[in-house]
């Protein structure tokens, strides 16, 4: 059957990710990184999460709003095999798709209810961008959704984990709640993974600060943390 279906947003999700840079590559991979789902008015209903609090995680159907286009490419070029081999689009996680569309797998933390939201999921792990909109959720299955011997081609594992050096305690001028977030998502090399300059400062918006950094032999440098302008 041929035709088009319109789905619209169910709810947005809220973090400290204000900018596409520094956006963990996969769920699970930033676990201290807690975000809300704030649903729209139309479902803030308390009985569609009825039951939800039994299942640890969640998935999420969300879209790639930021990386819209009116045309798609049948291949696209991975990050994690350097940025120069094409692979088809159907292979990988790509955001560049003829629908824009993911799925994220994240913890439920809890669901509590807030003045002018009603209830609100907190979640972690996700890999979300702030702002995003959220088309479904469904719980997460063990049973079905985990498959130990499946294998994982070009990107059989969550990469590289880089070591921290902040010797002026950068970090401590963040709020302590955003603390290991951010050094979970810096542990991850947040840069373009085609990148290997020692000497190159990178900014990344991250919980109202500009935090800067390099990476140098496996070591990413924390630099500076500066409040953004409002």
């Amino acid at each position: 059957m041929n035709g088009e279906y319109t789905i619209k947003p169910i709810a947005y999700i809220y973090n400290d990710l204000t900018t596409k840079f520094g956006v963990p590559r996969q769920s699970g991979l930033a676990s201290s990184l807690v975000s809300e789902i704030v649903f729209e008015p139309e479902y803030r209903v308390a009985d569609a999460l009825r039951g939800i609090t039994d299942f640890s995680h969640i998935w999420l159907i969300w879209s790639f709003s930021e990386a819209r286009r009116d045309s798609w490419s049948p291949t696209v070029r991975p990050p994690r095999l350097g940025g120069n081999e094409r692979v088809g689009v159907f292979a990988t996680r790509s955001p560049y798709r003829p629908n824009s569309l993911a799925l994220s797998c994240v913890k439920l933390l809890s669901v509590e209810h807030k003045d002018g939201k009603g209830e609100v999921l907190i979640v972690s792990g996700a890999d979300l961008m702030n702002g995003t909109p959220i088309y479904d959720i469904k719980p997460y299955l063990p049973y079905a959704d985990s498959i130990p011997d499946a294998v994982g081609g070009f990107a059989r594992d969550g990469g590289k984990t880089l070591a921290i050096s902040d010797e002026n305690s950068v970090v401590e001028l963040l709020p302590e709640s955003k603390r290991a977030g951010l050094l979970e998502i810096l542990s991850r090399d947040p840069r373009p993974q085609y990148h290997d300059d020692g000497k190159r400062v990178y900014g990344m918006a991250f919980g109202g600060f500009e935090i800067k950094f390099r990476v140098e032999n496996e070591i990413l440098y924390i630099l500076s943390a500066e409040r953004e302008e409002k």
